[in-house]
């Protein structure tokens, strides 16, 4: 329905996310690449993720959910592996086994309800088991490990192909990151000693694989730099990477409107010259935060324009007084990667890129630059 009715959309560039997982290879061509594709590809939309997948032949992909997996295995026909990268709910079994969902797991009352139900349904499940490195969120407590892997053992029909863990502080903190690469590192050599059928190790984030080489596994997890952005502006790597998305909206409506004029809920601004009012319609729903209302600008034929009164739930009004030839349908950005990064904006809303990208509401189209 939003195809037809919005002018708001979120445009995609599979050439540019083909660049960057090219990229990655050539910083690490001895990794086997496990692209996080959670969240609908960070807000890019799960139909967008397929073509990406589609276009590179990518023959297996990580998310965050299990329902995230049976969108690409049911609705868009990925055949390919998917590693779910958060433990499921005990709910989930059945669909892990109907769609054939490889889940990370960290407690082993799961992996048991997982093996009764795969030895019922005939069928061979393959896991990866997480590692508590230093997160402090999910994953197998060093001491636990032990208990874990014998009873893990005695499960019939469950196959442990991958070990992993989650570095913590990988953009902030390398010295903490190392510490936890020394505990995984621990844990691999003694899963491996009890498990043969270990086929991937895998710890590695944006962050660490721009920044370090010597990181444990054979696998590698890009995230954020897939879409063309860093974990943290203040990475240093010789990494060239090109920003996928562009949001971008229409000028709706025009006015010019006297001095004295209140602008939006709230009367929080109110103009001090004539001034020549445009409507943009995307609001916070779409997710545009309130928080940029009176600080944030967009891009009209390449010129900023400030956005002036608060941030509506479906629109927002910029003054285009001192910009030239301003006429309604006109395309205006949000971020055109040049004029305004996605960085800007989440440095003036307090948050950082990842959020501002994957929060963008169904509400806005999603479309391919090319099409």
């Amino acid at each position: 329905m939003y195809e037809k009715n919005r002018q708001s959309e979120l445009l995609i560039n599979l050439d540019a996310m083909e660049h960057n997982y090219k990229e990655i290879q050539k910083l690490h061509p001895d990794k086997k690449i496990l692209p996080v594709l959670k969240a609908s590809g960070y807000g890019i939309g799960a139909r967008n993720v397929k073509a990406f997948i589609d276009k590179l032949g990518i023959d297996i992909i990580g998310t965050a959910f299990v329902d995230e997996g049976i969108t690409q295995r049911e609705y868009l026909e990925y055949e390919g592996e998917i590693v779910v990268l958060n433990q499921p709910a005990k709910e989930e079994v059945p669909n892990i086994i109907k769609y054939h969902i490889t889940p990370g797991v960290c407690y082993i009352e799961f992996l048991q309800e997982l093996n009764y139900e795969a030895v019922r349904a005939n069928e061979i499940i393959n896991v990866h088991i997480e590692i508590e490195t230093g997160m402090g969120r999910t994953g197998i407590q060093i001491e636990n490990l032990n208990d874990f892997i014998e009873k893990s053992k005695k499960l019939e029909n469950i196959k442990i192909t991958g070990i992993y863990t989650h570095f913590a502080t990988s953009d902030t903190d390398l010295e903490y990151t190392r510490k936890q690469m020394e505990t995984f590192d621990k844990a691999v050599e003694y899963v491996k000693g009890k498990i043969s059928t270990i086929k991937y190790v895998h710890c590695a984030n944006s962050a660490a694989i721009m920044q370090l080489g010597d990181f444990p596994g054979n696998m590698i997890r890009p995230g954020i730099m897939l879409y063309g952005y860093f974990p943290d502006e203040h990475i240093e790597t010789t990494v060239k990477l090109e920003p996928a998305c562009v949001l971008k909206s229409k000028i709706s409506f025009m006015k010019t409107v006297e001095e004295g004029t209140s602008i939006s809920y709230g009367r929080k601004f109110i103009t001090k010259r004539k001034s020549k009012i445009a409507n943009v319609p995307i609001g916070y729903a779409d997710g545009i935060r309130r928080s940029l209302s009176g600080k944030g600008k967009v891009v009209i034929n390449g010129n900023l324009a400030p956005i002036v009164g608060t941030i509506c739930m479906d629109s927002f009004m910029i003054d285009v007084t001192d910009i030239e030839n301003v006429k309604i349908d006109d395309d205006v950005y949000i971020w055109d990667n040049k004029n305004i990064k996605i960085e800007d904006i989440a440095k003036k809303c307090g948050t950082i890129n990842y959020e501002i990208l994957s929060t963008i509401s169904n509400r806005i189209i999603r479309k391919i630059m090319s099409e």
